[in-house]
């Protein structure tokens, strides 16, 4: 069983991913992974305060415990991707549902471990304590200030986060004598790797439009209508729901916002460097370690050696020396060098702040100066666009009070000069309206049925929207004038692909007869790859054809769009000897015990809820999500 690290770095609080079980599951309570929490969070249910979301047996998860797990989930999700999601992003990743698996497994673990009396020791709790380096000073040593400063910045007191690690040790003690000592059998993991390390050499012919002797024929419009009848399921539009609507765009609003030219000149001062870029250039710098080496260095693309042999020589790539775009201030002490160049060259040994360097200067990007006046429009219009905005959102409670009185929304778009208008909102159909692609607006007609009260949707461009489901649309056909571009469109790919398997038959029939693959057409020839190499010109669907085949065989590929001829030409076992190999195979053989491993725990897991009993307060957890709405 893996155990359980904390952050290499002092200052990281979330954990990085690993493979292991307990990873995988202890996802609120692990060391290092300490986010806001809100003291004393609870929800309203039924006029009564609802602490707990989740109940296996005598373990609970209270709401403060969810929301902080949920919450952990998402900065720890927006860290990876170097962007904070929103928890409705968050839900599109599926997030909110696997942390409440995760807590689900963990009340399991820890309803046992009541059960079996599993307990950690304090000893155990202040040595894992003193040992993580967030509650580090800078000495590098535990420090009991910093230890209370950290929980408290996190919302935790001394109390509950050191009952929670109480816990989450003992959890860890179930975990491994449930998952603990697991190994790979080597008869499986001589298996997998022969598999895997396995490689082949084939010849592909992939055939394309191109390929064809003559050119297809135009699609008539008897073709057409034909075509259109016979898969009119392909062209017929999903329930759908009809829509009334009043939208209020921030565009409907710009025309009446006031802006002063102060506020215009202001905005424009800020905004100063936007509006006047200086000239810069495109360069690429070689530093070298002393200053004799960059003149040799010189000397020798002054013989004739490329820049790209020099950078070569330093085993270095272009990419790795590329500047971007800079300006003279951007160069320092050797801008005005650089800059002096009128045409792409080469200057230098010149100061860099990483020693004396070439410079290599590839393109002129003349100074972009936008001066107010012929900036002030623009400006203006963004001003009133974001006035606009503001009065929108002040709109909001007005709009509310109307629906609150009985107002349709007739009543409240004449109200509030609101534009007036209803849709058929289909959540898998390619042609809805450009008013319902929103993502606010799908999600709220999604979650609304016919008869439901009319709803305020605020829509991702400021925009508000009443809206309200007046009924169901059941499947219709799609009007053959209006889907002429796609029946088109399916008709020509149905006939190419077609015509492509008649074509790819043709030659197989060829090949047995003695034709080789190469005198049909221009082949690909792979010289080794294994079952999950990537070839960029080789389709997914040829390489695994490729691993179906004896040595010389030749196998019909038609699939995705794809039509292609693949030879096999060698199989090469894999190397089962080399130290290398048996560094793989050793690998392997751990992701194989890990993997194990997790079935083991998932299996214990499902089995503990069953038998300990499983209550999900749905409300509670609705509650917390919308309070992190």
């Amino acid at each position: 069983m893996a155990k359980n690290t904390t952050p290499k770095d002092p200052d990281e609080i979330i954990p990085r991913k690993t493979s292991t079980p307990t990873s995988k599951i202890l996802t609120f309570v692990l060391l290092g992974m300490l986010v806001v929490g809100l003291a004393g969070f609870g929800v309203s249910n039924f006029g009564q305060q609802v602490d707990t979301v989740i109940t296996v047996g005598k373990a609970q998860v209270s709401t403060n415990q969810y929301y902080r797990a949920l919450k952990g989930q998402i900065d720890q999700f927006s860290q990876q991707f170097g962007t904070q999601f929103t928890f409705a992003q968050a839900q599109m990743f599926g997030l909110d549902a696997q942390t409440l698996q995760s807590l689900i497994s963990n009340a399991a673990l820890d309803n046992e471990a009541i059960r079996l009396g599993l307990s950690a020791g304090d000893v155990q709790v202040a040595q894992r304590i003193a040992t993580t380096k967030a509650f580090f000073n800078l000495s590098g040593t535990f420090d009991r200030t910093t230890y209370d400063q950290v929980l408290e910045q996190n919302g935790l007191t001394v109390k509950d986060f050191e009952a929670g690690l109480r816990d989450d040790l003992a959890r860890q003690l179930l975990q491994a004598a449930v998952v603990g000592g697991m190994n790979t059998p080597q008869a499986l993991t001589d298996t997998l790797y022969a598999y895997q390390a396995e490689t082949r050499a084939f010849t592909v012919l992939q055939l394309t439009q191109s390929s064809l002797p003559e050119k297809l024929a135009e699609p008539t419009e008897p073709d057409l209508q034909t075509f259109y009848t016979a898969h009119i399921a392909d062209f017929t539009r999903p329930e759908a729901k009809r829509v009334a609507y009043a939208l209020l765009k921030p565009s409907d609003l710009v025309k009446d916002q006031t802006v002063a030219e102060a506020d215009i000149k202001a905005a424009y001062d800020a905004a100063f460097d936007t509006f006047n870029i200086p000239e810069k250039r495109l360069v690429e710098r070689l530093v070298y370690p002393s200053e004799d080496e960059a003149k040799a260095a010189k000397a020798q693309f002054d013989a004739g050696t490329s820049f790209e042999d020099l950078v070569k020589a330093r085993g270095l790539t272009l990419g790795d020396i590329d500047m971007g775009d800079v300006s003279l201030v951007d160069l320092g002490e050797a801008g005005k060098d650089v800059f002096a160049l009128t045409e792409p060259s080469v200057v230098g040994p010149l100061p860099s702040n990483l020693g004396p360097a070439l410079y290599r200067m590839n393109t002129i990007l003349p100074a972009q100066i936008t001066p107010f006046d012929q900036a002030q429009d623009t400006i203006k219009g963004d001003l009133q666009l974001a006035m606009a905005t503001k009065t929108i959102v002040d709109k909001l409670e007005p709009i509310n009070d109307l629906l609150a009185g009985g107002a349709t929304i007739v009543e409240v778009a004449k109200d509030q000069a609101m534009t007036e208008g209803t849709t058929d909102y289909a959540k898998d159909a390619d042609d809805n309206d450009a008013v319902t692609q929103d993502a606010e607006f799908a999600k709220a007609v999604e979650a609304m049925e016919p008869g439901d009260f009319a709803q305020v949707v605020s829509l991702s461009d400021g925009s508000v929207m009443v809206l309200q489901v007046t009924e169901t649309v059941p499947p219709t056909p799609v009007p053959f004038e209006k889907a002429r571009e796609k029946i088109t469109a399916s008709y020509q790919a149905e006939a190419l692909a077609k015509a492509l398997t008649a074509l790819a038959e043709s030659h197989l029939a060829a090949i047995k007869s003695g034709t080789r693959l190469e005198a049909l057409g221009i082949t690909d020839n792979v010289a080794s790859a294994t079952r999950s190499t990537k070839l960029p010109a080789i389709p997914a669907d040829v390489l695994a054809a490729a691993f179906t085949l004896k040595p010389e065989g030749v196998v019909k590929v038609d699939a995705n769009g794809i039509v292609a001829l693949v030879r096999l030409d060698a199989i090469k076992p894999a190397d089962m000897a080399s130290e290398g190999s048996k560094a793989d195979m050793d690998a392997l053989s751990q992701q194989t015990a890990q993997s194990i491993a997790q079935d083991a725990y998932v299996l214990f897991s499902t089995a503990m809820t069953t038998q300990g009993g499983l209550t999900i307060d749905q409300a509670a957890i609705t509650a917390v999500q919308a309070r992190m709405n």
